[in-house]
């Protein structure tokens, strides 16, 4: 594994790859005491150009478990950008007080952008409705830790699949592993041509449903809801028609295989009702949590600390 390499579209990872962050975040999480002091004296600047709870927080607490100090910002509107400072001054500037930048941004490429003119890794915390390969790691790490193998599952994607940035890096993480996905949408969010041809391309099956039951739900291993985005809208007619189209409901979930487990990325607003939250099936709050292993595996990769320098690490009490 190359030492300190970004991090912006889950495509840049192979399996090999992959499956070694995976068994880093479980060992991480398994004795997260012998990785506080992994990263002491490493600096990590989080730079939010769109507002963000989860991921910024995890990302945060992420570094300060492993050792490492967080600087950075939480709206531009508060750094040089208001006075007219572009991307790449902001991103040479904050290189020169960090080890490594994690960047949301509202411009899809933005931060394949930054990969190219920065001297520190970049991970991509999201770039407007592109990509979002920190949410898609925890995401195949809680599927995984709830089916125990990544091969071979039904998973339905519902919701805001137009914009949603994190089932597109879903689908393109999923190629190494023989899903079967079922794309639930109604016409004005479905999913983009894009990666329907990315399916067919690399074998990948797929079905599309706009209607949204227990019937149409039933086969599910992975049900993934999806928050629409207002604030991907230009025309708010079109988001007033289509925000309230799918609202899972815990009366929906009777014909569900035991095995099933209900994901989102997070915030919600109504698409996933109150009464699901005690039901075996819901999932999301852990899905949250695993957030913190994963973003803790992606900090180690990203500064070259791998699985094999953790393994033989005779100060590690195993």
């Amino acid at each position: 594994m190359e030492k300190n390499r970004s991090i912006i579209n889950i495509l840049d990872l192979s399996v090999e790859e992959i499956n070694e962050l995976m068994a880093l975040a479980d060992k991480i999480e398994a004795k997260p005491e012998d990785y506080w002091e992994r990263c002491k004296h490493k600096k990590l600047a989080t730079l939010f150009f769109e507002p963000s709870t989860r991921t910024r927080l995890s990302f945060e607490t992420a570094a300060n478990r492993l050792g490492a100090k967080v600087i950075g910002f939480t709206d531009a509107k508060a750094s040089s950008v208001s006075k007219g400072e572009t991307l790449k001054d902001t991103i040479l500037m904050v290189a020169n007080y960090a080890d490594v930048i994690v960047m949301r941004h509202y411009i899809e490429g933005a931060a394949q952008y930054a990969c190219e003119v920065a001297p520190v890794p970049i991970v991509n915390a999201g770039d407007g409705a592109h990509m979002h390969p920190s949410q898609c790691l925890l995401d195949l790490y809680s599927i995984y830790k709830t089916q125990g193998t990544l091969d071979n599952l039904n998973i339905y994607l519902v919701g805001d699949l137009k914009y949603g940035r994190t089932v597109h890096s879903l689908i393109t993480a999923m190629r190494h592993f023989n899903p079967t996905f079922h794309f639930v949408a109604p016409k004005e969010l479905s999913m983009p041509n894009e990666y329907k041809l990315y399916c067919k391309e690399n074998g990948i099956r797929f079905q599309e449903h706009t209607a949204f039951n227990d019937k149409v739900i039933a086969d599910a291993d992975i049900l993934y809801m999806t928050r629409v985005q207002k604030e991907r809208f230009s025309d708010l007619m079109e988001y007033e028609r289509v925000k309230n189209t799918y609202i899972l409901k815990c009366e929906m979930l009777h014909l569900a295989k035991p095995n099933m487990k209900i994901l989102h990325p997070l915030p919600r607003v109504n698409e996933i009702s109150y009464d699901v939250d005690d039901n075996p099936h819901a999932y999301y709050i852990q899905q949250a949590q695993n957030g913190l292993y994963a973003r803790e595996a992606i900090f180690s990769y990203v500064l070259g600390i791998t699985l094999d320098d953790v393994l033989t690490d005779t100060t590690i009490i195993v």
